[in-house]
């Protein structure tokens, strides 16, 4: 009977299948893209907007990568700063994972999405440059916002606070990927073996 957020992606499409299964009825969802809010709206359940929502006591939500430390990366899809957005408005995430998202280190082998206004791609990919990192344009891609994204690879996330400070001031930037100060609260791991719970 609460209002929750929900994320985006091929984990969350999962989440929502088995949400519209269950017996388990929410009052309406805060939605991070017109994808989930497609399938939620198939499935019977009210969009509410993230301005007018109550305080919402859960987001669920994927990743592309999650640390030891419980940081993440996403972008896959595109929808980071929406999904950051309702991951702030929210008391808890709780992000789903399967055992293969699990690294080491982030942005090893998936690229940083970087969410840009048009009129920035070509500032914000040289900035990139300067900060070691070779960017690519996502063509014929736009965000749910109408805006670009650049996928940055080889950045050096050994400092992820720092990156994430960096990235944030370089003008032109609206949202990326690495999700610091919206790390999780619990992460729920699918293994062979079973659910590993991080808190």
């Amino acid at each position: 009977d609460s209002v929750i957020g929900v994320g985006t992606g091929s984990t969350v499409d999962a989440f929502i299948a088995a949400l519209a299964a269950s017996s388990v009825r929410i009052a309406g969802a805060v939605v991070s893209s017109q994808r989930s809010q497609r399938l939620l709206e198939q499935a019977g359940i009210d969009i509410i907007d993230a301005n007018v929502a109550p305080p919402l006591p859960l987001y669920i939500d994927g990743a592309d990568e999650v640390d030891p430390a419980g940081y993440c990366l996403k972008g896959g899809g595109g929808a980071m700063t929406l999904e950051k957005v309702v991951a702030a408005i929210a008391e808890r995430f709780i992000c789903i994972v399967d055992a293969s998202k699990c690294v080491a280190q982030l942005g090893r082998d998936f690229p940083i999405a970087i969410e840009v206004l048009p009129a920035a791609r070509s500032l914000v990919g040289r900035a990139c440059v300067r900060l070691g990192g070779n960017p690519v344009y996502r063509s014929g891609f736009v965000t749910d916002s109408g805006n670009m994204i650049i996928d940055v690879f080889g950045l050096d996330t050994t400092d992820i606070f720092a990156l994430d400070q960096a990235l944030h001031a370089i003008p032109g930037v609206v949202g990326h990927g690495l999700f610091v100060a919206e790390r999780p609260h619990t992460i729920l791991i699918a293994q062979a073996s079973g659910i590993e719970t991080r808190m």
